[in-house]
């Protein structure tokens, strides 16, 4: 136990000095993949930079409450100290999840409440699509202006993007020379709709790419 609290405190140090800031991802996969390929683009710091799926479900809900656990109480496993973030963002899909509105709610009655080891207020932001992550990818190479499944967000994808599946590597890498395509669609949707609609097509990926990007700027 001594080792491990010694492992820990070791971490701490070795921290970057920009913010740091805890991911959590609906998706166990595709998600994690892509938010770590962004990290590794722009060097930042994995002590600074967490990336997690959620382990208590895959429903928005779940995913919220996860975030919040980890945040509040750490994983000493991982190597994760209670409160030792700058920012929470949560990854959510809005699917036909029955509890995705609850999910928001959640998280923003939890956003600038919480207090970090630093007793510095805390972020705790929802990035979601709708109806998918999927769709944020498939920005980067059509327009979407109308209510979408998401499998047909995932048929349209594979036009593009024949070989992607779940578990296709290196998204971020193969897409990145689009992204500002992508970020302009998602601007534009967002003009009209936003995450609490939950019907129309809607994502704000860029904003925590755009976040993760500037912290080494």
């Amino acid at each position: 136990m001594v080792r491990r609290r010694n492992n820990l405190h070791r971490n701490k140090k070795q921290r970057a000095s920009y913010d740091r800031a805890l991911i959590v991802c609906e998706g166990s996969k595709t998600e994690p993949s892509y938010f770590g390929e962004i990290r590794s683009e722009h060097r930042l710091h994995t002590a600074n930079i967490q990336i997690r799926p959620s382990e208590y479900g895959t429903s928005p809900l779940q995913v919220v409450q996860y975030a919040y656990d980890l945040f509040i109480n750490g994983d000493p496993h991982r190597e994760i100290l209670p409160k030792d973030f700058d920012h929470v963002f949560v990854v959510i899909d809005r699917d036909d999840h029955l509890n995705y509105h609850d999910a928001l709610q959640l998280a923003n009655s939890l956003h600038n409440k919480l207090t970090n080891n630093l007793k510095q207020k805390v972020g705790f932001r929802i990035i979601a699509s709708v109806p998918s992550f999927e769709l944020w990818l498939l920005l980067h190479f059509e327009d979407v202006l109308h209510p979408i499944h998401r499998n047909e967000v995932v048929k349209r994808l594979k036009k593009h993007l024949p070989n992607y599946t779940k578990n296709t590597q290196g998204i971020f890498i193969t897409t990145r020379s689009k992204i500002d395509s992508a970020r302009q669609r998602a601007l534009s949707l967002a003009k009209n709709y936003d995450a609490y609609d939950g019907k129309e097509p809607y994502t704000n990926v860029h904003e925590l790419i755009d976040f993760l990007v500037a912290l080494r700027s």
